[in-house]
């Protein structure tokens, strides 16, 4: 075969590898495009409550002694400050002291507590009710710092907010194509959102349910590296045949 010739592949070799290691703008900066997006639709936000969710109910007023009976404290007494949390059963369910049993399921915590306020107001004056998800967790996956399960305050989370939480994607994730899986009773939904778009802000999938799962594909340069090795391997290999070639060509 041709010295030249040779040489001439080799360098194109090496100028391929170069180039698909290389990743455009439009393939790494987050929400592009230029029009002006509006938040309006999802700024009341607020996730549903689902089977398996563990609720944290608390009830106060003005006269201490007419909410203990709505206050249970682990152990049975107020000796402790770890009150009682109520699990929410397969029917939507939980069983609520005084009252009995009330449908939550598909509720917002917000319209659960007037639901509460309303049934207590019956025999407390100007009952106050707080409600707090003790299990809203979600889970970020594939290809970013820190990935795992994440346990949040905060029950309006947005995805770029959870990235952010996980350290971001690395530089192999895909943000064009970034999976979130939703459960819903017994449906599970795959939802794929580009992060490049800020068309994500209008998604009905910008901000997080409890139990979400994210999760950021590697890029074609991950996958093939994992096959053949790393690009910086490919070079050294490219450049023993360039020097090969220069050696035979003297």
């Amino acid at each position: 075969m041709n010295i030249n010739y040779l040489y001439k592949l080799t360098l194109l070799f090496i100028a391929l590898i170069i180039v698909s290691s290389c990743a455009s703008k439009k393939d790494m900066i987050y929400f592009q495009n230029d029009e002006t997006i509006s938040n309006e639709l999802y700024k009341n936000y607020a996730p549903k409550i689902q089977t398996a969710d563990i609720l944290n109910i608390t009830v106060s007023a003005r006269e201490p002694d007419a909410v203990k009976a709505y206050n249970l404290y682990q152990g049975g007494g107020q000796t402790t400050t770890k009150s009682i949390t109520y699990l929410v059963d397969n029917q939507g369910d939980i069983t609520f002291p005084e009252l009995g049993k009330i449908k939550v399921g598909g509720l917002t915590t917000d319209e659960l507590k007037d639901n509460l306020i309303s049934r207590l107001e019956v025999y407390i004056t100007n009952p106050i009710v707080t409600i707090r998800l003790e299990n809203f967790r979600v889970s970020i996956l594939g290809e970013v710092k820190s990935p795992g399960p994440y346990n949040l305050e905060n029950e309006k989370v947005s995805i770029p907010e959870a990235l952010a939480m996980a350290g971001d994607l690395t530089i192999q994730g895909k943000r064009k194509n970034i999976l979130l899986l939703r459960t819903t009773g017994d449906k599970v939904e795959s939802i794929r959102l580009d992060l490049t778009d800020k068309s994500l802000f209008k998604s009905p999938y910008f901000y997080l349910a409890q139990n979400d799962i994210v999760y950021v594909e590697p890029n074609k340069a991950k996958v093939n590296s994992s096959a053949i090795g790393t690009t910086s391997s490919l070079i050294s290999i490219a450049s023993a045949l360039l020097s090969l070639v220069l050696i035979l060509t003297r």
